[in-house]
């Protein structure tokens, strides 16, 4: 919602920057455009009355991790036998959200610092915590957020598995020791948007900023740079056998797989059996679902299907 091998430059058309003016969340920030919803928001009218019936009608937007989360909760809610209608690769986030207000949704498989954003531009929540306590305020009472789940669609630091083993690389602040003789990069704005807070934050000075773009993942295994801006489901991750770092300061903010939902079209059976996704799903999990979606071609809904079936959800 990472990603040059799953949905291009269409999906990462913003990045972090904008999350002070435009829709990213706190998380989106160093790629090639970071919210895979992103668009200019409009939020914040007023809502008709949500469509009533018994029909749950899931959403996605149109690129594949998406769609694959989509059809995830799609399959979910039928296995406890909700009935649904599916209405995926709709398109971008102005354009959902108004449909999960007025009804036309009842379900969307969201970012929770990107939705928020969206919502309020100015906001600087970070943790999972607080992103979701701002938009528990934010929302409009016709609108919430289910339970977020552990995967996290986000911008990374990232090292090839042999640097991360030579130099006992786990998180962004196991780089301090290394990082005036490691090469860092990213896409061409990565400098400008992060050199400073990687220094004031976790006291890193590189020895160079490259600008790798959508080459990025594929620098990082030949050697061209040691650091770079990897998103946190892109399959490449596990394709080049990368290691994205833990980010404990929170650089780059929540980007947590949240459900919005339109409050009247789910009852309790429907909230249980997202949440029951939710609690399943880890970035390492949605990474290797995206493997199959976007470099062994696989249908989305099979996938989906086999991931409900080993986690007992299906």
């Amino acid at each position: 919602m990472s990603h040059s091998s799953r949905a291009g430059a269409v999906r990462r058309a913003l990045t972090a920057a904008t999350l002070a003016s435009l829709s990213l969340g706190a998380a989106a920030c160093g790629s090639s455009g970071g919210d895979p919803l992103a668009s200019p928001s409009t939020a914040g009218a007023a809502a008709p009355a949500p469509a009533s019936g018994s029909t749950v009608v899931v959403g996605s937007a149109n690129f594949p991790e998406n769609v694959l989360l989509g059809s995830i909760y799609s399959q979910a809610l039928k296995a406890k036998g909700v009935k649904v209608e599916e209405k995926f690769n709709i398109g971008s986030r102005e354009v959902l959200y108004g449909q999960v207000q007025n009804g036309s949704l009842t379900v969307l498989p969201e970012y929770n610092g990107a939705l928020l954003g969206y919502l309020d531009a100015k906001s600087t929540a970070a943790s999972k915590e607080e992103v979701n306590a701002a938009l528990a305020k934010t929302l409009p009472a016709s609108l919430g957020i289910l339970d977020s789940s552990p995967a996290e669609d986000k911008d990374s630091l990232t090292v090839s598995q042999e640097t991360a083993d030579k130099f006992g690389l786990k998180s962004v602040s196991d780089l301090a020791p290394q990082a005036a003789n490691f090469v860092i990069g990213g896409p061409p704005e990565f400098k400008s948007r992060r050199e400073a807070q990687f220094k004031d934050v976790y006291g890193l000075t590189f020895k160079e900023w490259k600008p790798t773009g959508e080459t990025t993942a594929n620098a990082i295994k030949d050697g061209t740079i040691q650091v770079g801006n990897v998103f946190t489901t892109d399959p490449k991750i596990l394709q080049l056998k990368l290691v994205p770092l833990a980010d404990p300061k929170n650089v780059f903010g929540a980007q947590n797989v949240t459900p919005l939902v339109n409050k009247a079209g789910v009852d309790a059976t429907a909230t249980a059996a997202l949440n029951a996704v939710s609690a399943k799903l880890d970035t390492a999990g949605l990474t290797a679902l995206m493997k199959r979606v976007a470099i062994d071609k696989e249908d989305p809904s099979v996938v989906a299907k086999d991931w409900l079936k080993s986690n007992g959800l299906g």
